[in-house]
């Protein structure tokens, strides 16, 4: 299920980065009264009442050295590509400027849904200040503080009205989909291009099956996959080549539909932060990971190269233990053949399922060979311990008190558990829960 996506909009210093840390939950963006401040993570997840959604906060796109109004301009069109509802956030202590009315005309050719927001209303009393808003011409404002968390909750049930009903394409569940993710110009299309073009691979191009990606069903050796592409993969200009943190964005939404996805890094290059910031997206969403290390023929290299950029990979990469590496060249195909094999076993891991007592067995042993941790005088009990879903594998840990469980040992657990079901390719996660 792809989740709808809601972007804050707004001129700088309204408050984007307060409310979008509001609705998310979590202090993730910097939020300092200084205008453009905000530099850090500009994308999380959010649910009100029935609804998960995604939310972008645009002051966190960094357009550069574009004059002020390009950078807003710049800002918004990124977010109405993303969106599908835009929140578009003004500030009610100042009224309506000349900014707020530039990002209006932007927001009224974009023919997407906008909800208008009119922000540092903190009190009752300060609601007269909303009337001005009406000229912008998106209906009714609703008055919101971000500071003291007010009005948020009619703010959601409004944009919540507007969320796509899901258009998403159906494939059986022994298709196999995935897709590629990774920074401008580390060979993607080139990768996708030298898979499609290898022999015994029959195509059928499916444009539109869902509002903005490119599916492209194939089969390779009787397995039917499906690569699943992005409009944002396929676009070009100024502000997506320029902007490292679109590429992020233009991730999203593959990824939540993809099986497997293929993490892929400029061999030529090297590993850079905006790689291990992109792949952190997929890990967090629970999907297969395969780090494929592409341009691997421009790459000087001796007996020790190879093994030398894998030790590279696994010390910047520490979250990604379980993802196993290819190296090759999209360009002249060498190596190519072995990356189908590696997405279908990591596909293959991510839908295991452990038997319930071979799992405790394992578990048992486990706890005989290291015992379980205590505090203040209270032991760690583990009763038993079962698989509760598949794509990431989850396992429950039925324990006396969860608390006592900690981080360490759910990762001794964690280790023991791969050693013994493989589950190579695949994040798996284990909750500790109180047995009743």
């Amino acid at each position: 299920m792809v989740k709808p996506v809601i972007a804050i909009v707004g001129r700088p210093n309204v408050g984007k980065s307060t409310i979008f840390n509001r609705i998310v939950g979590e202090r993730i963006s910097i939020v300092e009264d200084i205008p453009g401040v905000t530099r850090d993570r500009i994308y999380s997840s959010g649910e009100w009442l029935t609804h998960d959604f995604n939310i972008i906060d645009t002051g966190g796109i960094d357009i550069g050295d574009e004059p002020f109004l390009d950078q807003i301009r710049q800002q918004a069109e990124i977010a109405i590509d993303e969106a599908d509802v835009i929140i578009f956030l003004t500030n009610g202590r100042e009224g309506v400027t000349s900014a707020d009315e530039e990002v209006a005309k932007i927001l009224y050719k974009s023919k997407k849904p906008v909800v208008l927001a009119v922000n540092k209303i903190d009190n009752p009393e300060m609601k007269d200040q909303i009337y001005d808003f009406y000229s912008l011409g998106f209906g009714e404002p609703f008055p919101i503080s971000g500071s003291h968390g007010i009005g948020l909750g009619d703010l959601l049930d409004e944009a919540s009205k507007h969320f796509p009903k899901s258009n998403q394409a159906d494939y059986d569940d022994d298709v196999i989909k995935f897709s590629l993710i990774g920074r401008p110009n580390v060979g993607k299309s080139s990768l996708v291009n030298a898979l499609l073009g290898e022999e015994r691979v029959i195509v059928s191009n499916i444009a539109g099956t869902t509002r903005d990606a490119i599916d492209t069903p194939y089969t390779y050796d009787g397995q039917e996959y499906v690569i699943i592409d992005t409009a944002g993969m396929r676009k070009k200009g100024k502000v997506y080549e320029s902007t490292e943190k679109y590429s992020v964005l233009r991730a999203l939404r593959a990824i939540e539909r993809s099986d497997v996805v293929l993490v892929v890094i400029d061999g030529e290059e090297g590993i850079l932060e905006q790689d291990k910031k992109i792949a952190g997206y997929a890990h967090e969403a629970g999907r297969a990971i395969v780090i494929v290390v592409n341009k691997w023929d421009a790459v000087e290299k001796d007996e020790k190269t190879m093994k030398e950029f894998e030790q590279n990979i696994r010390e910047h990469f520490q979250f990604l233990s379980y993802a196993p590496i290819v190296f090759l060249s999209a360009k002249t195909k060498k190596r190519i053949h072995t990356l189908l094999p590696m997405i279908n076993m990591a596909s293959e891991n991510h839908a295991m399922r452990v038997q319930t007592n071979i799992l405790n067995d394992v578990i048992m042993d486990a706890v005989a060979m290291n015992p379980t941790p205590t505090d203040k005088g209270r032991r760690l009990k583990i009763y038993y311990v079962t698989q509760v879903a598949i794509k990431p594998p989850t396992f429950v840990v039925f324990v006396n008190e969860p608390e006592l469980m900690h981080f360490s040992y759910e990762r001794f657990l964690e280790n023991r558990i791969r050693d013994a079901f493989g589950f190579e390719g695949t994040p798996i996660k284990l909750y500790a829960r109180e047995r009743k």
